[in-house]
């Protein structure tokens, strides 16, 4: 019978810079005896090479082989997800200006985009002429050229995206996520769930 209980806790995803992939990369790891435990986060449960795919699943029941394989009189008990999505991320610190010339286009293309779209949907909807009959049925009489009401409603979509994006500059307004963190999220775990079952399915999964 096993002395000494390990505890297991993989990530569903795990994003790393070195090609060796160790238990510590992907999981996080907790035994009342230090040794066992540095030991068993030091283990290498994968190996990138420069011509292979940068991804790879590996299932949890692999890395629990291994542990007790490699650490004995362990008990491994699995407190997260059942496989690890692997991404070899190979990122240089120095930008060069290739990355500057890519950041300044997707910026573009956001800034511009979004404009185009505001504008578009204003357009569909006629927002001149609603403003111009709002005007003229408060006030009386027609408005000559631009009023205040389309001074008011300029500042309030400035403040509402503002507010949306919940960032005024590189300052975020309150600690809460966004609905677009949140979506990105959602999306990022159904993207990691499709990826892993594909890599099942297709045999290609890490497993025991």
């Amino acid at each position: 019978m096993a002395s000494v209980v390990l505890y297991l806790k993989a990530e569903q995803n795990a994003e790393v810079m070195n090609p060796q992939v160790c238990v510590k990369d992907i999981a996080s790891v907790y035994c009342s005896d230090k040794s066992i435990c540095a030991k068993a986060k030091s283990l290498k449960v994968h190996q990138f090479h420069e011509k292979e795919r940068k991804r790879q699943v590996i299932s949890i029941l692999k890395v629990i082989e291994l542990i007790e394989k490699e650490c004995a009189g362990v008990s491994v008990e699995s407190l997260g997800e059942n496989a690890t999505l692997i991404e070899w991320v190979n990122v240089n610190r120095h930008k060069g200006l290739m990355q500057w010339i890519k950041m300044a286009f997707v910026a573009a293309i956001s800034f511009f985009g979004t404009g185009f779209t505001i504008m578009a949907f204003h357009n569909d909807i006629s927002i001149n002429k609603i403003f111009s009959k709002v005007y003229e049925m408060v006030m009386g009489y027609p408005a000559d050229g631009y009023s205040i009401l389309e001074v008011s409603y300029s500042i309030g979509l400035a403040i509402g995206i503002i507010l949306f994006f919940n960032h005024v500059g590189g300052r975020r307004i309150t600690k809460d996520p966004t609905p677009i963190e949140v979506e990105m999220r959602v999306y990022e775990t159904d993207v990691n769930k499709a990826l892993i079952e594909t890599a099942d399915r297709e045999g290609e999964t890490i497993d025991v």
